[in-house]
């Protein structure tokens, strides 16, 4: 079954439906998405998206805060960019029906982690979950977007897969995608493919994000030879909620922000010893600090403090917050919240350029998914909805022209061959491997490192991905070998950029190299599939 348009957009968060409503109105858009169109990373962000606005922040100020927090290697240009767009993002997102938080006449502008001023818009503490909605209700109201749920990606197809041979620059005409509830495999052709899938949390045991994450799309351009960077900068955030029938429910930034401390077991504040900024250090000095304590003092996890605030004010500023938590028998209005780090942004992923472009012409990385040199060694809070909403403008606009301007070759694209492939009966075979790759990924790829940890996990990695691909070849396809395949080839790209990198720098640190490097690894790492 072939489905043809004239944008193919994978992925449903504010990336994907930010480009998909302003494509829109220039030609026909198929929005795919691997399970209900809500189902993504922005539902779930709390915290809010930071953009200069009041009278008593300035850009430079921003830039600069994104700029310390990445640890030396923003690309600037892309910084200055992305910092000097926001305003006209906020007013867009606005237009679009986004409500954020007021405090008379004005924003409610919070502050975060890493943030010199109070930039950050919010609604209450579910601002992704207000974008999503809104954004949804206007892509349900477009005529020109048809929305795929239950659809998932399995490979872009490329002029090299096509004509099975090098070309000199590879070019995209769409992907194969699975249509799960009907098991049927059906093509996309597209002129412009918009890769939004966001990031790649499953790879890792703990994690805040949603059971989508599983790097699909950083996987499906390596396959097809796009550039990826950096894919060793997993950030980890510090404070995820420690509860056993908690599914890694995630406390936002902004609790500290608005002052809550990190303590001990015993009571103790520990983040004075690691930063000047104590509690509101960068992402990455406050996962490695809890890190810390709990392997120094046998605990299972420290605390976060905001009982010493009004109980009126933390139950309106965090509701959400405030009502999860009591579904666990926890107030935090009268006891510390017990947390720990869990696997919550990655930093690197498919390199596009100024305006959302990779290597492979007509396709697009935008969001989670893309390498654009803003975060560095270490994404600034509530800078990853403003990245997506503000590459999403840029992109539509470069993929427009190129409607315009450009002669699209046509091409004769085969329906997707599943050969002899039978239906497996052994789906122990996909959970095993799954569960170890998670497991290993987060003892020897997580949070600390050491070259003979990231060895193993070479070793490891590449012994199950022969499995993988045996598996793959033999048996009809399924979603959760469509996840297990891109979570094998995203572990194995974090494990690549790690070893790469031999320094310690933001969200990546070594034990064998404990200090930065500014003389030979003031750079990005990259990696690209061998044809």
């Amino acid at each position: 079954m072939e489905i043809e348009n004239d944008f193919l957009v994978i992925g449903s968060g504010i990336a994907g439906l930010s480009f998909a409503l302003q494509a829109a109105n220039h030609g026909k858009v198929a929005l795919v998405t691997k399970k209900e169109i809500t189902e993504s990373a922005t539902n779930y962000a709390q915290g809010g998206i930071a953009s200069v606005f009041s009278e008593e922040d300035t850009f430079e100020s921003h830039m600069e805060d994104t700029i310390v927090a990445g640890a030396g290697i923003c690309h600037e240009d892309v910084v200055k960019m992305v910092v000097e767009e926001g305003p006209e993002v906020i007013r867009t997102l606005i237009e679009w029906g986004v409500k954020f938080t007021t405090r008379g006449n004005s924003y409610d502008l919070t502050r975060e982690g890493g943030h010199s001023k109070r930039r950050i818009f919010h609604a209450d503490d579910l601002t992704g979950r207000e974008i999503e909605r809104a954004l949804v209700t206007a892509v349900f109201e477009h005529p020109n977007i048809e929305v795929y749920e239950n659809h998932t990606a399995i490979d872009l197809i490329t002029e090299s897969k096509i004509k099975k041979m090098r070309v000199e620059r590879n070019k995209c005409y769409g992907a194969y995608v699975l249509d799960v509830v009907n098991n049927q495999v059906k093509t996309f052709p597209a002129r412009i493919t918009l890769l939004a899938s966001g990031g790649g949390g499953k790879v890792y045991l703990y994690t805040c994000n949603p059971d989508v994450a599983s790097g699909d799309g950083v996987a499906m351009a390596y396959r097809a030879g796009a550039l990826i960077s950096n894919m060793e900068f997993m950030q980890f955030h510090p404070t995820t909620l420690y509860h056993p029938q908690a599914k890694s429910f995630l406390i936002s930034e902004a609790v500290r922000g608005e002052g809550a401390i990190l303590r001990r077991k015993d009571g103790t504040p520990f983040m004075e010893k690691y930063h000047k900024l104590k509690d509101l250090a960068p992402r990455d000095v406050v996962a490695r600090a809890i890190d810390n304590e709990m392997k120094t003092y046998g605990d299972d996890c420290v605390y976060l403090d905001i009982t010493h605030k009004d109980p009126d004010f933390v139950k309106s500023r965090f509701p959400n917050i405030y009502r999860t938590c009591l579904k666990f028998c926890l107030d935090m209005t009268k006891e510390p919240l017990p947390v720990v780090p869990a696997a919550h942004y990655l930093c690197g992923g498919v390199v596009s350029d100024m305006n959302g472009e990779t290597v492979i012409k007509h396709l697009y990385a935008i969001g989670e998914v893309a390498f654009t040199g803003l975060h560095g060694a270490n994404r600034l809070a509530s800078n990853s909805l403003l990245e997506a909403a503000v590459f999403a403008g840029r992109s539509y606009r470069y993929a427009v022209d190129q409607l315009r301007n450009t002669q699209f070759d046509h091409i004769d694209i085969p329906d997707w061959d599943s050969g002899t492939a039978t239906d497996s009966d052994e789906m122990v075979v996909v959970s095993q491997n799954w569960d170890e790759i998670r497991r290993f990924m987060w003892n020897y790829v997580g949070i600390v490192r050491s070259d003979k940890r990231l060895q193993r996990a070479l070793n490891r990695i590449k012994l199950i991905q022969e499995e993988i691909a045996e598996y793959y070849w033999d048996f009809i396809i399924t979603s959760d070998l469509i996840e297990l395949r891109n979570i094998a080839t995203v572990a194995e790209l974090i494990i690549l950029c790690a070893m790469q990198r031999k320094e310690s720098r933001g969200l990546h640190y070594n034990i064998d190299y404990p200090e930065r490097d500014d003389i030979r690894w003031k750079k990005d790492t990259l990696v690209c599939k061998e044809f």
